[in-house]
């Protein structure tokens, strides 16, 4: 070893020391906050996400580098979710089984250091932060390529939780199996979903294997980890918990594939600066009334993401309407236009006002 990479090494032990020291120091500033919400607001009023998404913003504005915006939240996101243990501990649901894109979407958004519980549907997740089995639950609620779940919009329309947060995962699918040789695979198994975004792929590569419906991807490697000649399409984090060896890499046919994930919770949301609205809503049965419902965003300046139409279940052929806006419900125009809009609409249902996704997160 050089004296220079000595010299190096030195000053690297020397500012790890420093490091370890703030970061409990920071750490013993989250045990007096902690202490200070239970004398005014109670003891279970320990995570704010508002604060999470502000601290994420304002670290990513001052990151000068080498260290990447990507790494630099991922550690911060760390760092909260270790700060935010020494408080209370997290609990936080998510659409399993172990292995799931649901499971990742949940750790990228609140570390690791949360107690995260895997449910068998979307209708359980709701239930368990409902009856305060969990302080929090995360659930799908749209991809780029397949479109909206449509058990996520209709579990809104008969719960009472409110969304607190947003996640947006890119997501690449692999191929994994006990085996070494793909040749060998005579079954695949995989999410109905993961078989048509792979389809171009498994036709010329596995054109004559089997391929067998699952609940989920992680279930898909559970069931491959047990089978001799079978596969499972799923992350390479399903690979590393059901031990399965990755025979292929970013197997999808659109390699812009996401899937947009909700938290979803009891407590309304402050504003953080940079904040998203989503409302249910269903138009009166006559000429207009749809024009007439979206009408107060255009006069009130209120930008929308997003639409999405669902059957109603109470009569036929009358539709509920999702939408996504830009900004927080505190804010005048947003509060004017929602108004408005309750006025005119035949069912109204406000769900939420949360941080918008700050990054999309790469998962393979």
């Amino acid at each position: 070893m050089t004296e220079d990479i000595k010299k190096i090494r030195d000053n690297i032990d020397s500012l790890d020391n420093e490091l370890l020291e703030l970061l409990n120091k920071r750490a013993q500033q989250a045990v007096n906050i902690s202490k200070e919400k239970q004398k005014s607001k109670g003891s279970d009023n320990f995570y704010n996400p508002e604060r999470e998404a502000q601290v994420i913003r304002r670290i990513k504005e001052l990151n000068k580098g080498p260290l990447s915006e990507d790494n630099i939240c991922r550690l911060y996101r760390e760092i909260m979710s270790a700060c935010l243990s020494l408080e209370a501990p997290l609990k936080v649901s998510y659409l399993g089984p172990e292995g799931t894109y649901t499971q990742l979407a949940a750790q990228n958004h609140f570390g690791s250091s949360v107690l995260s519980m895997p449910y068998s549907d979307v209708e359980e997740v709701f239930c368990s932060v409902e009856k305060r089995d969990t302080h929090y639950g995360v659930v799908p609620v749209e991809n780029s390529t397949q479109g909206i779940v449509a058990s996520t919009l209709d579990m809104f329309m008969r719960s009472n939780l409110r969304i607190s947060g947003e996640i947006e995962i890119s997501i690449n699918h692999n191929i994994l199996s006990k085996s070494n040789n793909l040749n060998e695979i005579k079954k695949i198994y995989a999410h109905p979903q993961s078989f048509s975004q792979c389809k171009e792929w498994l036709d010329k590569n596995l054109p004559k294997s089997e391929k067998i419906n699952s609940s989920s991807n992680a279930e898909a490697a559970l069931i491959s980890s047990k089978e001799n000649n079978s596969a499972a399409i799923a992350s390479t984090v399903a690979a590393e918990i059901y031990q399965l060896q990755t025979l292929s890499k970013n197997i999808e046919d659109n390699r812009n594939n996401s899937t947009r994930f909700l938290v979803i919770g009891e407590r309304d949301t402050e504003p953080s600066g940079n904040d998203k609205t989503s409302i249910i809503v269903s138009a009166k049965n006559n000429s207009g009334a749809l024009y007439s419902l979206l009408e107060p965003l255009s006069k009130n300046n209120v930008s929308m993401t997003r639409i999405e139409s669902r059957p109603s279940k109470h009569n036929n052929w009358e539709y509920i309407f999702y939408l996504d806006l830009i900004g927080h419900i505190k804010e005048k125009s947003l509060k004017k236009a929602n108004e408005d809009i309750k006025r005119e609409a035949s069912l109204y249902r406000f769900l939420g006002s949360y941080p918008a996704v700050a990054n999309k997160k790469n998962v393979k």
